[in-house]
């Protein structure tokens, strides 16, 4: 399968022969490459505008388009379309039926349309080598008779002239509209490649030497149909017996040879009879052959891709094999690897050549000592193969040393169009259709959303017992908080508040009596990051001297004022004011923390600074100060919710239930610690690869797999890990990604919000993004809003789903029918986004049937409601004294 230049420059000079007996009027009823005529006669230039209509037949569905095309910058393009179903009958009946249909669904659109006394130029996309007999059933589903393409122009004729005007301007190839994409970008581009499951090649020839078409004056483009080259045994010297026998299993032996040899579609299986041969003379595996390496199909040319890669491709060469059985050893996937990089090279070397022979007759046809020209390149084998397009160019320009090519990948391989506008329209259609499925992974029903809740409510059981409390995911943690307030507190209390970058400390002076008040006074400190994840002293000596700070403000350093301190972390309370840290979360890395009571730390740290005193009452959940907040205005307020840069809930549990405490009065408080829900896995069928990338980037790898799916702060970072996808599928930004979306982080969930804000302009949304260095079309504007609000629906549903499994825990804790709550909400997500309050309201009240739920916005649980649990838990020990 090596091939010498000399080789090379043989296989591109039996093509350039090949392209001639194409082109002959005599030869190419016989020529083995068809050189298809296409009659699209430029690319390109820029000043094309109008009003077109596209049909698109290449697949069971069949999509027609009307598109608008001007000269305004801001939006060039303005299209309408409609898919049409083929059903099977006439997908595999006559030809007079297949085209019938067609001309009644464009008739059915121009009526829609109001346009039928308009006579619109009409490009039709055919993605079939249309001069065969029978078109290939392994390629696309249709089997119609090809010599019944003629129908077409018929049946429109029979329906069209005699009721609407039509003028049926092309019929344009796959390959063709790749060319016409990219001339768009580039002027010079004036042949056009795929190399992906299947291969071809289309380029623009002058129009005197086509002698099947009349006329001599310009030029014409070409469908080589090239796959075929090498049907007239014009290859066989250079076909090896895993080519013969890939050929033999086919549907179509003795047919498209050259693409059997070089095209994403056999790649894989040219391996794989490779690996059979060489185990079964023991030169692989020690000569062990399994059923799965006998199997068809069980290599892909993915795999291939995948082995080839230079940093992890010995790894997944060791799974891939592993997969089949064959107990590879190290030298063995080295040996595999080598096999997967000669046939993918051949295929480059072999596309190179043919490639040649097209620069070679540009060059000619224009009779310059050296040509300059654009290739534009689309397929998924050109496009996912780690070496495949180095490999391609650097032999193109050994081969043809005088010439230079640019070689343009396409933004969109489905732009097809008979002119640059039906290309364009056709790329926007297919566009909006593959981001609807990406799209459609985020998109939960009510049967998925009622999973979520049943699955939650399963681990919150396991979270209360005690022989499951240890492997929960939820923890269910109890806070030992017994009360909410009755309005009876009275005093002056410090309430620290650490959850996230900055800290904050207050002073809450709460008054009792009828004229019941809270006056609050604080101040908030920056936590560095090196202070965040430095070590436990650090952190502590630098909370207790922002506290020294504020009091020596207040002028209250003499005082013993009782603390509640407010540490939005996972802790396993022992009594109301011990805490021991579960783990940290949100970006917190501090050592010697985990696993040790946080208000000892506290106290510790205090001691070592010698200027004040405190009397530190309780530890509290910022989800928990959120209740508590909420309670004090709203007695029948029994649960808390946090939808800000993290997620979490409370609620009140009955104490009996809660077996890893004694005693079995009344209710306490449990904390949730919902983040972490799915960390074992539970939520892995509703996780996109989005997620997993996220997760993978975290710093918590594994962990609050829950929260990274619906906290404020791993939004913007999921809509940030689909932009690079879509954008590197060629979707957004023109393909090209900039160093900015490059940077982890810099889409701040802050931005979803004011790009979902229903008052904004798509203007101002492209302004939103050119502030992130992200240069957008009015297109891509669209598609970013699109995509922030899937993702941020999602999250809201998936947070209402866990609300749901818990106000109906409440509801069957009573043994009731039907359940009166109040939940307190407190987050910048749930305050500050658009539409997050409404979506997640609206899931727990379709989740959640037989309870009646009432919101209540929580104004500074954290601060306010660590000084009401301070003043419940004062209250409690002056009983408990007094007792």
């Amino acid at each position: 399968m090596r091939f010498s230049d000399d080789t090379l420059k043989d296989i591109m000079n039996r093509f350039r022969r090949e392209m001639e007996n194409g082109l002959g009027r005599d030869t190419s009823p016989t020529a083995s490459i068809k050189m298809l005529p296409t009659f699209v006669r430029s690319i390109p230039d820029g000043s094309e505008k109008g009003d077109f209509i596209a049909l698109d037949l290449g697949g069971s569905n069949f999509r027609i388009l009307r598109v608008k095309v001007t000269q305004d910058k801001k939006q060039p393009v303005q299209m309408e379309s409609q898919v049409y179903e083929t059903p099977d009958d006439i997908i595999h009946g006559n030809g007079s039926r297949l085209f019938g249909h067609v001309a009644d669904c464009l008739g059915d659109f121009m009526e829609k349309q109001k346009i039928k006394d308009k006579k619109l130029p009409v490009g039709f996309t055919f993605s079939f080598p249309c001069a065969q007999t029978k078109l290939d059933e392994k390629l696309k589903r249709y089997t119609v008779p090809q010599s019944t393409f003629r129908l077409l122009r018929f049946s429109i004729l029979v329906r069209f002239f005699f009721y609407f005007q039509a003028d049926i301007m092309a019929v344009v190839n796959d390959t063709v509209g790749t060319m016409m994409t990219c001339g768009f970008d580039d002027q010079r581009c004036e042949v056009g490649i795929i190399i992906g499951t299947g291969t071809n090649a289309c380029y623009m020839e002058e129009l005197r030497h086509i002698d099947q078409v009349e006329g001599d004056e310009g030029r014409m483009c070409i469908n080589t149909e090239w796959g075929a080259f090498g049907d007239d045994g014009s290859l066989e010297d250079i076909r090896t017996e895993f080519d013969r026998e890939i050929d033999r299993g086919s549907i179509n032996p003795g047919k498209q040879l050259f693409e059997k040899m070089a095209s994403g579609m056999y790649i894989g299986e040219l391996v794989r009879l490779i690996l059979v041969k060489m185990a079964k003379e023991g030169l692989l595996f020690e000569g062990r052959i399994t059923p799965e390496l006998l199997t068809k199909g069980k290599i892909e040319t993915k795999h291939v891709s995948a082995i080839e890669k230079s940093k992890e491709g010995l790894k997944k060469c060791m799974e891939i094999l592993t997969r089949l059985g064959v107990e590879p050893s190290d030298e063995d996937c080295l040996a595999v690897q080598h096999v997967c990089t000669i046939v993918s090279f051949r295929s480059a070397n072999l596309i190179a050549s043919t490639l040649g022979g097209i620069l070679c007759r540009l060059k000619e046809n224009k009779g310059v000592t050296r040509l300059r020209t654009t290739v534009g390149i689309d397929g998924s084998l050109y496009k996912m193969h780690p070496q495949y397009a180095r490999r391609l160019h650097k032999t193109v320009r050994r081969l043809v040393p005088d010439s230079d090519v640019r070689f343009l990948l396409s933004e969109s391989g489905s732009a097809k169009g008979a002119a640059m506008v039906t290309a364009v329209a056709y790329r926007l259609t297919e566009q909006a259709r593959q981001i609807q499925q990406t799209m459609a992974e985020f998109r939960l029903s009510k049967a998925q959303l009622l999973e979520v809740k049943k699955r939650m409510k399963v681990e919150i059981e396991r979270g209360l017992k005690k022989d499951t409390h240890k492997e929960a995911t939820v923890k269910m943690l109890p806070t030992f908080v017994r009360r909410t307030p009755d309005g009876t507190e009275n005093g002056d209390f410090l309430a620290l508040d650490l959850g996230g970058t900055n800290f904050r400390v207050l002073l809450v002076k709460i008054r009792s009596g009828k004229k019941r008040s809270v006056e609050m006074h604080n101040k908030i400190y920056a936590i560095p990051i090196e202070v965040m994840q430095g070590t436990g002293e650090e952190l502590f000596d630098h909370i207790v001297y922002c506290i020294s700070d504020f009091l020596d403000y207040m002028g209250m350093k003499s005082a013993r004022l009782p603390l509640g301190f407010t540490f939005s972390f996972p802790c396993h309370q022992t009594s109301l004011d011990a805490g021991i840290l579960v783990t940290w979360t949100k970006g917190f890395k501090a050592t010697d923390c985990e696993g040790e009571d946080v208000v000892e730390l506290l106290r510790e740290a205090i001691k070592r600074k010698e200027e004040f005193e405190l009397d530190v009452v309780a530890i509290v959940n910022d989800t928990v100060g959120t209740m508590m907040t909420c309670a004090y205005e709203e007695p029948n307020c029994e649960v808390g919710l946090i939808a800000g840069t993290g997620s979490n809930a409370c609620y009140m549990e009955e104490t009996k239930n809660i077996e890893i405490v004694e005693g079995n009065e009344g209710r306490m408080c449990v904390n949730m610690e919902w983040g972490a829900f799915g960390d074992n896995g539970c939520l892995d069928d509703i996780r996109t690869k989005y997620d997993q990338a996220v997760d993978e980037n975290s710093l918590n790898e594994g962990k609050q797999r829950y929260e990274k799916m619906c906290s404020g702060m791993y939004l913007g970072e999921i809509v940030r890990q689909i932009l690079i996808d879509l954008t590197k599928r060629g979707f957004l930004f023109r393909g090209q990604i900039s160093e900015t979306l490059k940077t982890r982080g810099i889409f701040e969930t802050k931005f979803l919000s004011q790009i979902e804000s229903d008052r904004l302009a798509l203007l101002q949304v492209r302004a939103i993004l050119q502030q992130l260095g992200l240069d957008s079309t009015c297109d891509d504007s669209i598609i970013v809003k699109e995509v922030c609000g899937t993702v941020s629906r999602r999250a809201a549903q998936i947070c209402g789903a866990g609300m749901a499994a818990v106000v109906d825990k409440i509801r069957e804790n009573r043994g009731l029918d039907h359940l009166d709550i109040t939940v307190g909400v407190d987050g910048t997500l749930y305050k500050l986004h658009p539409h997050f309050s409404r979506i997640f309201q609206q899931t727990v009240k379709e989740l959640a049937p037989k309870c009646n739920v009432i919101f209540l916005l929580s104004e500074d649980g954290s601060g306010k409601g660590a000084a009401l649990i301070t003043a419940v838990g004062c209250r409690q020990r002056d009983l408990a004294g007094k007792g």
